[in-house]
C-alpha cells in the first residue's frame, strides 16, 4: 500500500470512529440520519479504530443478518472486545444471554422452536378479533379520559397498552396484572444500548428480578393448572424428563417475549403517528382506505424503524464484509435504519411514501434471527392505525414529542396529542 493509500485508509478510519461516537451522543441518537449519509458516503462498510465495522448499505446489512458464517453478540464477546461494560454478572445481562435475542443455532433453534408455533403466520390472522377490541377499548378510554382539553399522552394512553394487551393475552398474563410492566420493561431495554452507563445497569437488574419473580409465580399457577397459552406450554416444558428448557432459560424467554412483544410494536405505533402528523394527505389516504395500512406501515418501519441496529461478530477466520476484513474479534454494527434509506434499494429514500414498491425494509432484523413477532407488530399497526385515525379525524399533535434516551431504539416517550 503507497503512502498516500494509506493516509487515505488512516483517516477514513478516524471519520468512522468520529462518526461512531457522534451517534452515540443524545445528538447523534435524535437524528441519526446525517452522520448515516455522511459514512455511507465514504462507503458502506466502515471499519473503526477500535476494531468495529460501521455498516450502512442494505446488501452489506442483510448478508450479515442472514450469513451463518457470523453471529450474534452475546453478552460474553461484549464484555471483551465491546465498548462499553456489559457484565454478565448482573441479572439483566443473564436473562439477555440466555434469550433468543443473544444465542445462535443450535441453542438458539432449540428455543425458538419452543415457541415459534404461537408466532406462525397461520395463528396470527386469528388474533385479529381480539386485537380490533382491544383497540375499540382504548380508542373509548382516549375519548373518556382526554379530558375538557382534549389533550392526553399517545404514548401512555394507547402506543404502550396495546402492544402490551396483545403479547399479554397470547402469553396468558391476567388482565389485572398488565398494567404494571410498561416501567420495568422499558428500564430492562435500555440496558441493550452499545454503551451503558452503571445505573441504568443496576435499574435494569432490578426491573429483571421484578420480571423473573413475577414468571416464577405465574409458572407455577400453569404447571398446576394449565390452559392454551404459551406460559403454560413453556412452564410445562421446563419440568419434562426430557426437557428442551431450563428453568433459568424458560424465565428468559417469558421476560424477553414480554419486553420486546412491546417495547419495539409501542414505538411503531408512535413513530407512524408522528409521520402521520408530517403527512396529512397520508393520512387522509389512510383514514379513508386510499392507502392500505400494510403499506403505510412498512413505509413507517423503513424511514423509522423501532430497532436501529442488531450486532454481528464473524464466528471464525478469514471473514471479510464486502472486501472489508473482519478477523476474529471484529463487531459490525449494522445500522438497519441506514440500510432502510440506501439509494440503491430505494429512490428517494429520505421521502415517506406509503405507496413505494421495493424490497422489504430490514427493521425485524433476518435470516434466524429474524423477529418472531414481525407479523404480529404489522396486524397491530394495520388494525390500529386507520381505526385512531377514522375515530379521531381532528386528531394533532399538542406539544413537543420527548424522544425516548438512547440509539437502539427509536421512539418517543412522550407524545402528547389532542382528539378534537
Amino acid at each position: 500500500m503507497t503512502h498516500r493509500a494509506k493516509d487515505a485508509a488512516t483517516t477514513t478510519t478516524n471519520t468512522a470512529t468520529e462518526i461512531l461516537e457522534s451517534l452515540l451522543s443524545d445528538e447523534g441518537s435524535a437524528d441519526p440520519f446525517p452522520l448515516f449519509e455522511r459514512a455511507r458516503a465514504l462507503g458502506p462498510v466502515l471499519p473503526t479504530g477500535d476494531g468495529s465495522l460501521l455498516v450502512t448499505g442494505y446488501q452489506e446489512a442483510e448478508r450479515l443478518t442472514r450469513d451463518r458464517a457470523f453471529g450474534i453478540l452475546s453478552s460474553e464477546t461484549y464484555e471483551s472486545t465491546g465498548p462499553g461494560p456489559g457484565p454478565t454478572g448482573h441479572l439483566s445481562r443473564r436473562i439477555v444471554s440466555a434469550s433468543l435475542l443473544e444465542t445462535d443455532p443450535p441453542r438458539h433453534t432449540r428455543l425458538r422452536s419452543l415457541v415459534a408455533s404461537f408466532f406462525a403466520a397461520r395463528r396470527i390472522p386469528a388474533l385479529e378479533p381480539l386485537i380490533a377490541a382491544a383497540v375499540d377499548d382504548l380508542l373509548d378510554e382516549m375519548a373518556d379520559h382526554a379530558g375538557s382539553s382534549g389533550t392526553l399522552d399517545f404514548m401512555a394512553a394507547f402506543a404502550s397498552r396495546l402492544p402490551m394487551s396483545v403479547i399479554c393475552e397470547l402469553m396468558g398474563v391476567p388482565k389485572e396484572d398488565r398494567h404494571r410492566f410498561r416501567a420495568p420493561a422499558s428500564a430492562l431495554t435500555r440496558s441493550l444500548e452499545i454503551v451503558t452507563a452503571p445505573g441504568v445497569v443496576r435499574t435494569a437488574d432490578a426491573a429483571a428480578a421484578e420480571l423473573v419473580a413475577y414468571f416464577s409465580d405465574l409458572a407455577a399457577r400453569r404447571r398446576a393448572d394449565p390452559r392454551d397459552d404459551l406460559v403454560s406450554a413453556l412452564a410445562t416444558a421446563a419440568v419434562e424428563t426430557d426437557s428442551r428448557l431450563s428453568e433459568h432459560e424458560m424465565l428468559s424467554m417469558f421476560v424477553l417475549l414480554l419486553v420486546s412483544g412491546f417495547e419495539t410494536t409501542s414505538h411503531l405505533l408512535g413513530n407512524a403517528l408522528a409521520l402521520a402528523f408530517q403527512h396529512p394527505l397520508a393520512a387522509d389516504g389512510l383514514r379513508g382506505g386510499g392507502i392500505p395500512a400494510v403499506g403505510f406501515t412498512d413505509e413507517v418501519l423503513r424511514l423509522e424503524a423501532s430497532v436501529q441496529y442488531a450486532a454481528r461478530v464473524p464466528l471464525r477466520e478469514g471473514l471479510d464484509v464486502e472486501g472489508v476484513p473482519a478477523p476474529l474479534g471484529t463487531v459490525a454494527l449494522v445500522f438497519l435504519g441506514a440500510a432502510n434509506r440506501d439509494p440503491r434499494r430505494y429512490d428517494r429514500p429520505a421521502e415517506f411514501d406509503p405507496l413505494r414498491t421495493g424490497p422489504q425494509p430490514l427493521a425485524f432484523g433476518g435470516g434466524a434471527h429474524f423477529c418472531l413477532g414481525a407479523p404480529l407488530a404489522r396486524l397491530e399497526a394495520s388494525i390500529a392505525l386507520p381505526a385512531l385515525l377514522r375515530r379521531f379525524p381532528r386528531l394533532r399533535l399538542a406539544g413537543e414529542p420527548v424522544r425516548r434516551y438512547g440509539f437502539m431504539l427509536r421512539g418517543y416517550e412522550e407524545l402528547p396529542v389532542t382528539l378534537d
